[in-house]
């Protein structure tokens, strides 16, 4: 399972790249190929100051070893080996017409001291963080997730867009990152779902990423927009950063378990404002997005 998850992210991050490239227009790829010391390596590819993003990635990792003291003691193991594999991915155009987004499909094992399989997942989503609401985006980005679900299990998309909502969450300021889309972790062999079928599932949900999202940005990239609402962008992205140093799972993962430091902060954008006790218009753009962020809504 781990080498065909792996080679399906190697497939999947071709995918991805060359349609953002395509829709881009200006710029390419940069490609990056790391290896880890303790085992595993990666390859990551970053686009910046594009005709359309300002900056990107989209980065796969296989990595192995023996399983850091500081994760042993979080999943309860001594001795422990691991396999992780993943792609992850963030968007961050120009214009704050356009919504940064976020996307990750991962596969986990654990070996005990004989080399024996003892435990393994898969995880990951993706999640929409727009600047400015336009509901017919997010509508399309959910029904693209949900009709993705759908082919599989029809609990999954309620299910898994309720945790999204939950983990996209910043409590300290009581409001989502973003309008969300699907989260789920630990996805084990059950009576009702054996490895394959998770597999099934993870490369559907991974497989809908370019139609959930292109669309969007293909019919907002060439909207005008003023400096106010680029500084707008630019705060906004000050709660993306936020979450991401405080909250992220997949962040102090991959900083506990001496992860490349430039591929796990790819994911912060170039241009970031903090603004003192900054709170939108009543009755503005701004101030509908937040109303939204406060309280989940349900988009299909």
């Amino acid at each position: 399972m781990k080498n065909k998850f792996f080679k399906y992210i190697h497939q999947l991050q071709d995918t991805i790249t060359s349609k953002l490239e395509e829709v881009d227009g200006k710029v390419k790829f940069q490609e990056d190929v790391w290896e880890r010391p303790e085992g595993g390596g990666g390859r990551t590819r970053v686009i910046e100051n594009g005709a359309v993003f300002e900056k990107g990635g989209v980065n796969i990792s296989g990595v192995h070893g023996k399983l850091p003291d500081s994760m042993q003691k979080y999943f309860g193991v001594e001795d422990a080996d691991f396999f992780a594999c993943g792609l992850s991915l963030v968007l961050h155009p120009t214009n704050p017409m356009v919504p940064t987004v976020h996307a990750n499909w991962r596969y986990f094992e654990m070996y005990d001291k004989e080399g024996n399989i003892v435990d393994q997942w898969f995880g990951g989503g993706q999640d929409l963080t727009p600047y400015y609401l336009f509901e017919e985006d997010a509508k399309h980005f959910h029904q693209t997730c949900k009709t993705a679900c759908d082919k599989h299990n029809s609990e999954f998309y309620p299910k898994y867009k309720a945790r999204c909502d939950e983990y996209f969450h910043n409590a300290h300021r009581n409001e989502g990152r973003g309008i969300g889309g699907l989260f789920f972790d630990y996805c084990k062999a059950t009576e009702e779902m054996d490895m394959q079928n998770w597999y099934d599932f993870v490369t559907e949900v991974g497989d809908s990423f370019l139609e959930a999202y292109v669309p969007i940005v293909e019919k907002r990239k060439t909207l005008e927009y003023t400096k106010t609402q680029r500084d707008w962008q630019e705060i906004r992205r000050g709660r993306y950063v936020e979450f991401n140093l405080v909250h992220d799972k997949g962040t102090l993962f991959g900083l506990k378990t001496n992860g490349r430091i430039e591929s796990i902060l790819m994911s912060l954008p170039p241009h970031v404002q903090w603004v003192y006790d900054h709170n939108p218009e009543l009755g503005s753009e701004e101030e509908k997005l937040i109303k939204v962020l406060q309280t989940p809504v349900g988009w299909v």
